[in-house]
């Protein structure tokens, strides 16, 4: 089971994509337009947890290369970094990593989901495998990515 996934392949459409995809996609039309706010939804109050998928497609090949379940233990591992950041941090980095400068509003009258969704990774950390990149690392990458597919019109909007 994983966490929140991003990175390369990722759906930017505004109405349905996950959260982190959607606020690069809006904080990147922001920072073009030069709009001096950009209204997120919520509070920002909620916690989630972010893995790049290139760390998910490496613990992938670590399980199945060094976890052998034994007879009557759960057979999944849980994905994740192990920790969380609250949506309105989210916000602040992905602004900073579009080069956003405006204001960010919050919208509270819409919903803010459950207020936290963390992963219990302890399995895969017993096993010695833990996630490789940092989140303003791959949101560096990944905002850099969104940018060339923009420009050759691969983006799904």
């Amino acid at each position: 089971m994983h966490t929140n996934l991003y990175g390369p392949g990722d759906n930017y459409h505004l109405t349905n994509s996950h959260v982190l995809p959607a606020l690069i996609r809006r904080f990147h039309e922001a920072a073009e337009a030069q709009a001096s706010s950009v209204t997120c939804w919520g509070t920002g109050s909620p916690l989630r947890e972010f893995l790049h998928v290139d760390d998910l497609g490496e613990a992938c090949v670590f399980a199945l290369e060094k976890w052998s379940p034994t007879a009557g233990e759960l057979t999944y591992l849980n994905v994740g970094t192990g920790a969380d950041l609250s949506i309105r941090e989210l916000a602040e980095a992905v602004a900073t990593a579009t080069g956003y400068q405006g204001t960010i509003l919050w919208d509270p009258s819409k919903p803010d989901g459950t207020p936290k969704k963390q992963l219990d990774v302890s399995r895969l950390a017993s096993l010695r495998w833990c996630a490789r990149i940092p989140l303003a690392e791959g949101l560096a990458t990944t905002v850099a990515l969104f940018h060339r597919e923009l420009a050759q019109h691969l983006v799904r909007l």
